[in-house]
């Protein structure tokens, strides 16, 4: 179990990582796709919704790391002791979500890579070739790689966002003439407004990744951080995925709000349109800085959503089975479960991103609205988890912690009926 103690610059060094890893699985579909739609349909508008998702959810993602940090066992384990009910559950929900999640990254990780190295090959086949080289990186290096190749895209991604904000905000636009303002509080508008937070920061089940990936940074370490220390690099990978919300949202907001065009539902022509309409406002010259960013953006995420995917998936297994033999199979050091579910993931996201690779919209959607009406359940066994007569009472969240808690699920519960309501009735 940790200490309850604090942290050494030299003890950070080797805790930051997880966080990190988090942040980039943040910064994808939610902030590049997402975020800069809100901006560019509302303008400022939704900011108040961004923020709100970001504080309502934060319990949820913080139980999930303030478990491991305070046992040493992954969330997947605190599932399993709440009851196989649980664990089940979790698994049955992770799975739907991860094949269609897969798909939705994958698709669009293709459209920008088919626009900023001009291929001409169709879009499936891209996002094949993408999927490929980050399941090759995945398997040459592992976490270890992962951990490194991150926080270098990290922080190079959020130098470049920061900068191209600057910018623009230096350089606003006119609204186009008759231009209309939308209604969010339409049964469209309410659509967005579910697949904005559906994925922001992340998805609810993605809160067991970084305790996962905690546990396989203190293997390759050997180094157990303390208490105050994993926390620190949670926080700095959850605040600035959050801040990076905001920005995106802003430069979605001053480069394409009221220019007078739609977003195109063609995978590659979407990607064209966000970094055109970036560099229309910022200047030509600035098309390949924003096209590196949106690649290095959904990249990231890639990175992450397809190591963190086959990860729980894998833990779920051997949670609900821990007796079964392929548990304990092993190619080159690296799990044969994982890469099993790795590639099964793959050839489900590649089979979805053929049927919709006309429609991007449509899929990034769907997928984002599932993540969030699925989202209360994986809130609540969150919460189960350290507030269990099992779990040390001096890691257990305080009260103010406890009520945020409560007024997310609501939060959460309350808007999922909103969007029953708008497709029922309205």
């Amino acid at each position: 179990m940790a200490e309850n103690k604090g942290y050494t610059i030299h003890g950070l060094m080797k805790t930051i990582g997880p966080g990190i890893l988090y942040a980039g699985a943040a910064i994808g579909a939610s902030h590049l796709v997402q975020s800069t739609r809100a901006g560019a349909s509302y303008g400022f508008e939704l900011v108040w919704a961004v923020v709100l998702i970001n504080v309502f959810k934060y319990p949820f993602f913080e139980f999930g790391y303030r478990y491991t940090a305070a046992t040493g066992k992954s969330l997947l384990e605190g599932y399993r002791e709440l009851g196989r009910w649980a664990i089940v559950i979790y698994f049955v929900l992770n799975f739907f979500s991860s094949i269609v999640n897969f798909a939705a990254v994958t698709i669009v990780m293709g459209g920008l890579a088919s626009h900023f190295f001009g291929l001409g090959l169709g879009i499936t086949a891209v996002s094949a070739v993408m999927l490929f080289i980050v399941l090759l990186l995945l398997f040459i290096g592992r976490y270890a790689l992962l951990d490194s190749l991150m926080k270098i895209l990290i922080v190079v991604l959020s130098i470049l966002t920061v900068l191209t904000f600057i910018i623009a905000f230096s350089n606003p636009h006119e609204l186009s003439p008759g231009f209309m303002h939308p209604d969010i509080w339409e049964p469209v508008g309410i659509a967005f407004l579910l697949a904005l937070m559906g994925w922001m920061p992340t998805p609810m089940e993605a809160s067991a990744w970084p305790s996962l990936w905690a546990i396989e940074k203190a293997k390759h370490t050997k180094y157990r951080p303390t208490f105050r220390e994993s926390m620190i690099d949670f926080h700095v990978g959850y605040g600035g995925s959050a801040i990076m919300a905001l920005f995106f949202l802003g430069l979605g907001a001053m480069a394409m709000y009221g220019s007078g065009e739609e977003f195109s539902s063609s995978t590659v022509t979407f990607s064209k349109q966000i970094v055109d309409l970036y560099s229309r406002t910022i200047g030509d010259w600035s098309s390949p800085v924003i096209g590196a960013i949106a690649l290095i953006t959904i990249f990231s995420t890639a990175l992450t959503v397809i190591d963190g995917y086959p990860r729980t998936l894998e833990g779920s297994i051997k949670q609900i089975f821990p007796s079964a033999r392929i548990n304990n199979l092993f190619y080159r050091n690296q799990p044969v479960q994982f890469w099993i579910w790795a590639l099964f993931l793959s050839f489900g996201a590649v089979l979805i991103i053929a049927l919709f690779s006309s429609n991007i919209k449509t899929l990034v959607d769907f997928a984002t609205i599932l993540s969030f009406l699925a989202a209360p359940f994986f809130a609540v066994i969150n919460y189960k988890v350290v507030t269990a007569k099992a779990f040390p009472d001096k890691y257990k969240p305080r009260l103010w912690l406890r009520v945020l808690s409560i007024s997310g699920l609501v939060f959460l519960i309350g808007f999922g009926l909103v969007f029953i309501y708008s497709r029922l009735w309205m």
